[in-house]
């Protein structure tokens, strides 16, 4: 299953700002920049002089902890990752959910320029930057104002929220040397303007902090293609250290990362445990979640306080909190789909009061530092370890005792196996796309050429999600190497005119002004222009006429609403031509998916051995992590099973006979016999693409099936569409 990420930043730039930000990079070089000396530099340093200034370093840091930050010492393992760093070495750090690793890179970035000082290598401005790569914007945002609240300046974040003015002004302080930490997301790096600007950023990027390591490998739980070209980036920018950082990583996952990034495992891996004393993991079984209801009121009531109930679908968050509220309790329902304002206030009511409840998608909790939550109710099944690992760890981090229930029953199955099933697309959508992708225009092109798809269109035409387009798109870059992904474009520019736009046009006597007034075209109150069209009659730069349009609309002359995006690749090697390349390229893609698929729904099936198991749950969970109970014990004493030492029983509905009425439903409202997969998730109640554009969102057809078991419905459809297609021929 891909990730929940709410907010990734997967456009960013407007179309016009990477020759902006290529002209800074120039600008960059050309000043020498290029030349800028490395902490390789000191490498031979004498070992007595630099044991002293490691030790001095170190006392930077030191002082840097407690008067900017509030502490007195550092805890867990901080204090050797950050001297670790400072001695120029790169490092991994695996530590729990609230230990302190966004401090691992914030504090040498606060620290490299009194190191510089001290060492005289580096003159004022030219200490360079930590760059941490982060995957959500509005936990970056946190970051950013929790530093600035405590007086730290010279940090900023680079998202698709920002306006041409605020990107400028931060390009600028890059430019002077006046940045110290920066944030991005890493569809960022796709960015060919972004790359070369971090290239010949004023001093050097001195760290780059990978944050949610874990996403780095395909055998994490939250794995993200964007991640794979982190290490590819760090290369290219010449980083000189990095350090990888994450609360969920497996010994396999911790070893894939420190591999990617050329981390020495036995020196540079920081792990801490796992165990939390305080946090008692509690589970129940029951049929159905109704029959859960009075349980999980009767637990609340019993154990007061801050609480988080993480349920799996939007719309239950809404119901489950509604019925808390009509049961006396202070509850509030949290989603990715609400108003980012009202997400907001609720995450600040939450931080303030001691008696509210937040029912939430896993959406909530990505930056909530409240030190009190005293229960973390999971009403239905995580989707891994990992992810449970995580989300408890919210909990109790005053030290306090602090609860963990898991409510399991039948009807978690269908919506793991849902979310599982949901992204495979059938072999002959993959080869459609792919033969989209490498039509005949495409293979005219040069290594170099410029290659341009929409998703969005691409998507509807072949039935597949856009995370798991983009993932295609990731292997035939990162495993076929036949593209690399680029700075995407928009296609189509309208405005309105903000009150002085012909009069602003009639006085700018640029070529770019006769452009636009010459290819907008009005309809009504809303202007459209063609860019392209302009750009090539009049062979202007299209740059240049985006970057008048973005000027007037920071003028107030217009106001401008750009749309319609296109993904934009290189050819990176000479392209399949035969069939049978293609052929093979579609079976690999095909097949990474499917086991992807598979590990999906293991992990569902790991979930529920830990809590069914007649096992300590809290020896079972950290030894999941390569970690294990402190003292040689085998319990811990005081979750379920250690106190009952009885094993929860997962309870699961009796087989069903198979729905023929409601099979036949399907086959008579849908005619299309060339994707039984398609049908199957139709019945199944997973929706996609092609079945949002066959408008049956509200038809009774759709989850019509859904208590039956997924293979047998994909092979009844699979039969039928084969019958079927072998009597047309």
């Amino acid at each position: 299953m891909a990730p929940n990420i709410e907010d990734d930043d997967t456009f960013g730039f407007s179309s016009g700002d990477e020759a902006e930000l290529l002209d800074l990079a120039t600008n960059f070089e050309a000043k020498g920049d290029k030349k800028r000396k490395h902490s390789s530099d000191d490498d031979d340093v004498p070992p007595a002089k630099r044991t002293a200034l490691d030790s001095k370093s170190l006392a930077f840091a030191t002082t840097t902890l407690t008067r900017n930050f509030g502490m007195q010492a550092f805890r867990l393992k901080q204090e050797q990752v950050i001297s670790r760093l400072l001695a120029g070495k790169s490092a991994a750090v695996v530590f729990p959910t609230g230990g302190g690793k966004s401090l691992c890179y914030q504090i040498p970035s606060l620290v490299f320029s009194d190191v510089d000082t001290l060492t005289n290598i580096r003159g004022p401005g030219e200490s360079g930057i930590t760059l941490c790569v982060s995957p959500l914007i509005a936990l970056m945002k946190d970051q950013v104002d929790a530093l600035v609240r405590r007086g730290i300046e010279g940090v900023a974040v680079m998202d698709s929220t920002k306006t041409r003015e605020e990107y400028m002004l931060t390009a600028s302080k890059l430019r002077n040397g006046d940045l110290k930490l920066l944030y991005c997301a890493p569809e960022r790096l796709n960015n060919e303007g972004f790359v070369e600007q971090m290239k010949y950023v004023r001093g050097g990027v001195r760290l780059l902090a990978v944050d949610e390591a874990h996403c780095v490998s395909e055998w994490g739980h939250a794995f993200r293609p964007d991640y794979l070209k982190v290490a590819r980036f760090a290369q290219e920018i010449k980083a000189e250290r990095v350090v990888c950082l994450t609360a969920t990583a497996t010994p396999r996952v911790a070893s894939d990362i420190c591999k990617a990034f050329d981390i020495d495992e036995k020196s540079g891996l920081f792990r801490t445990s796992t165990y939390r004393p305080n946090l008692q993991l509690l589970a129940e079984s029951g049929k159905a979640k109704e029959d859960l209801y009075p349980r999980l009121c009767k637990f609340l009531k019993e154990n007061p306080g801050p609480s988080i109930v993480y349920v799996t679908l939007q719309k239950q968050t809404e119901a489950l909190a509604s019925m808390l509220n009509g049961k006396g309790f202070k509850a509030k329902s949290f989603h990715a789909g609400m108003d980012t304002s009202l997400k907001t206030l609720i995450q600040e009511d939450f931080m303030r009061q001691e008696n509210l409840i937040i029912v939430a998608t896993i959406a909530f909790g990505m930056g909530i530092d409240k030190a009190t939550i005293r229960n973390v109710v999971h009403y239905n099944i995580p989707s891994s370890l990992e992810s449970y690992s995580q989300e408890i760890g919210r909990a109790g981090r005053d030290g306090k005792l602090s609860k963990c229930m898991f409510y399991v029953c039948g009807e978690d199955l269908h919506l793991r196996e849902m979310f599982a099933r949901g992204d495979l697309p059938s072999r002959e959508s993959i080869r459609g796309v792919l033969e989209n992708i490498f039509d005949s225009d495409t293979m005219r092109l040069p290594v170099g050429g410029e290659i341009q798809r929409s998703q969005i269109a691409q998507g509807k035409e072949f039935d597949i999600r856009p995370t798991t387009l983009s993932n295609i798109y990731a292997q035939l870059e990162l495993t076929h190497h036949l593209i690399r992904a680029t700075t995407p474009v928009y296609t189509k520019y309208t405005f309105k005119d903000g009150g002085t736009y012909n009069a602003k046009l009639k006085s700018d006597k640029s070529a770019e002004a006769r452009a636009i007034s010459s290819y907008a075209k009005k309809a009504s109150k809303i202007y459209t222009i063609d860019v392209d069209a302009a750009s090539s009659r009049l062979g202007i730069p299209r740059a240049d006429i985006i970057r008048k349009l973005n000027n007037l609309n920071e003028s107030g002359a217009l106001e401008l609403k750009p749309s319609g995006v296109l993904n934009v690749f290189k050819v990176a090697k000479a392209l399949p031509e035969a069939s049978k390349e293609i052929d093979k390229i579609a079976t690999s893609i095909y097949d990474v998916m499917v086991k992807r698929e598979q590990e999906a729904l293991d992990r569902s099936e790991e979930m529920l051995a830990l809590i069914t198991a007649k096992k300590c749950f809290t020896r079972s969970l950290a030894q999941h992590f390569g970690d294990d109970l402190p003292d040689g014990k085998t319990e811990c004493g005081h979750c379920t099973w250690c106190m009952t030492h009885v094993a929860v029983v997962q309870q699961t509905a009796p087989p069903v006979k198979f729905n023929y009425p409601a099979f036949k439903a399907i086959l008579d409202k849908v005619p299309a016999r060339d994707d039984p997969r398609m049908l199957a998730r139709l019945a199944f109640g997973i929706t996609s693409p092609r079945i949002t554009g066959m408008k049956l969102g509200r038809d009774p057809i759709i989850g019509s099936m859904e208590d039956h078991q997924f293979m047998d419905l994909l092979n009844a459809f699979t039969k039928v569409c084969s019958k079927e297609n072998q009597k047309k021929q």
